[in-house]
């Protein structure tokens, strides 16, 4: 059950010990080298406990071998899941939550407990990916740069959670229930923005820093982007009737996606007009100057090449994003009608 919080909240006490928490499903290919940085923090963890969701490729003998503690599960239930698993067996002050495939940096344990010591009022801290993803190639080094520039220019004061790795003082995850499965994929922005609506505070420390180990996969990029993230997390939106303008749902992201769309009905009708063309140039250059920052990034960091060739990857990912908003826009729309509906049709108790 979701706790509830109503009174002010009190300065948490300063932090003592460091339990890492790490679901894992068939993550033996990046496991190890996740772990081997964890025993080799400057601060080093109260304890680390891998929570072996189901795995069958050996994920849980390996995380035995490094000698961590290790929680299995029976059958796969998901990360929620699986982190609320681990958080039910620690017993550190701060639970720090990191994927599988990410690598710490010496410092990161350090970084979080002295995040915590010095504010006091702050419950959770977060991080990113860092700006030198472990795969070359192309998708990628787009994907990880991606999510590492976005979460930098996000603000310190963070209206959200993410689990790659970020910490949460115990006293608090336990007062607020955990994680909700309901949210699955998008537990901890649903736990961010629980936090907030209950008057905590999250920081983004943007010097938090983790290697992110993942491959992308252009078929594994769009079924994550749209059923493991754009669906679950529209609904979320949606449910919640408030949008953030923080992170990749800010003023110019929706602007951003408004144009994407555009530029499909002028590729619809440019064989039938070829004047359309220029007015995709410009729709195009407008992506980009709404973007100036993120493509002046790309630049600096992998060339103009690069940052071209981003450009349709970039339009694309909005299109289907608001595509998948709009659809689960009208859902809850019906959905809500219906229960309108369904109310009205009850009789009315005298």
């Amino acid at each position: 059950m979701l706790g509830e919080v109503t009174s002010s909240t009190p300065a948490s006490p300063r932090p003592s010990s460091v339990s890492v928490i790490v679901p894992v499903h068939n993550g033996a290919a990046f496991l190890a080298p996740c772990l081997t940085a964890l025993q080799a923090s400057d601060l080093p963890p109260h304890e680390i406990i891998v929570v072996d969701d189901a795995s069958t490729d050996g994920s849980g003998a390996l995380a035995r071998g490094h000698g961590v503690t290790v929680v299995t599960q029976d059958h796969r239930a998901g990360a929620a899941i699986a982190r609320n698993a681990g958080a039910h067996v620690a017993s550190g002050d701060v639970f720090l939550f990191v994927d599988a495939d990410c690598v710490v940096r010496p410092d990161t344990v350090t970084r979080l407990v002295r995040n915590l010591e010095t504010n006091p009022d702050v419950v959770a801290v977060f991080g990113s990916y860092d700006d030198a993803p472990a795969d070359p190639h192309f998708l990628s080094q787009y994907r990880n740069l991606l999510h590492h520039f976005v979460h930098q220019q996000g603000s310190s004061e963070a209206t959200t959670f993410w689990t790659g790795c970020g910490g949460v003082r115990r006293a608090t995850f336990e007062r607020l229930g955990g994680f909700d499965p309901r949210h699955a994929d998008v537990e901890d922005i649903e736990f961010g923005y629980r936090l907030r609506a209950h008057g905590y505070r999250i920081l983004l420390d943007h010097d938090l820093l983790v290697k992110h180990l993942k491959v992308w996969r252009f078929w594994g990029m769009l079924r994550t982007d749209v059923l493991g993230r754009a669906v679950p997390w529209s609904r979320l939106l949606l449910q919640r009737k408030q949008m953030v303008d923080d992170l990749n749902i800010s003023q110019h992201h929706r602007i951003s996606a408004v144009l994407a769309g555009l530029t499909v009905v002028l590729l619809l009708g440019a064989p039938f007009e070829p004047r359309l063309l220029f007015i995709l140039a410009l729709v195009l250059a407008a992506i980009v100057a709404l973007n100036h920052d993120l493509y002046g990034f790309f630049v600096r960091k992998r060339g103009l090449v690069f940052a071209v060739a981003v450009l349709p990857l970039h339009v694309l990912y909005y299109l289907y994003s608001s595509v998948t908003f709009v659809i689960c826009w009208i859902e809850h729309r019906f959905a809500e009608g219906r229960s309108s509906d369904l109310s009205a049709s009850r009789p009315s108790k005298r």
